[in-house]
């Protein structure tokens, strides 16, 4: 493999790895720091949906936008930065994963040590989706790329999609598709 293609895989992961470590000093200190004020009325919510219902109910729809779409965001940098550290093979698998303990586990350290935070099944199934969601928009393509660099350049290669079962062929340019020039 070419220097460049290496340092740029370097420098691409190390981005990656500061921007996951910077994401989580941010998600700490939005997630794990008191809010005394609530303190009276934070409750767990163990019932996937009931706080979106009172989202709807309670607050204003500008109120309601706030809360589903800040737990959508905070999701999102699991879905951009974790396909350039995990492999490809059962990428979105692991994103999902990843993502879902991760949550849980800020969600049981909200409930369990930080006054006027609670548990709460839905900013976890929130925060996933905004997971999946930047995953699919633009993850899988950063992914892609970077892991891109780790394979040869392949100029005389060629990778044809065969009609039917999506099957590739690779060869040469000119050659036909049964393997015979």
């Amino acid at each position: 493999m070419p220097w460049g293609r290496i340092a740029a895989r370097a420098l691409i992961a190390g981005l990656a790895f500061v921007a996951l470590v910077a994401f989580s000093a941010v998600l700490a200190r939005l997630t794990l720091t008191p809010s005394p004020a609530s303190a009276d009325v934070a409750g767990s919510n163990m019932r996937p949906g009931h706080s979106l219902r009172q989202y709807a109910e309670s607050y204003t729809f500008l109120g309601a936008c706030k809360q589903i779409g800040g737990n959508l965001l905070l999701g999102a940098p699991f879905g951009l930065l974790l396909p350039v550290l995990v492999a490809r093979k059962g990428r979105m698998m692991r994103v999902l994963a990843v993502t879902v303990l991760v949550m849980v586990l800020v969600e049981l350290a909200q409930g369990a040590i930080v006054e006027g935070r609670a548990f709460d099944v839905d900013d976890v199934i929130l925060n996933t989706t905004g997971a999946l969601i930047a995953y699919f928009l633009l993850g899988r393509r950063i992914g892609h790329s970077y892991h891109a660099l780790a394979r040869p350049s392949g100029r005389n290669r060629l990778a044809i999609r065969l009609p039917g079962n999506g099957a590739r062929y690779r060869g040469t340019p000119g050659a036909t598709g049964d393997g015979r020039k």
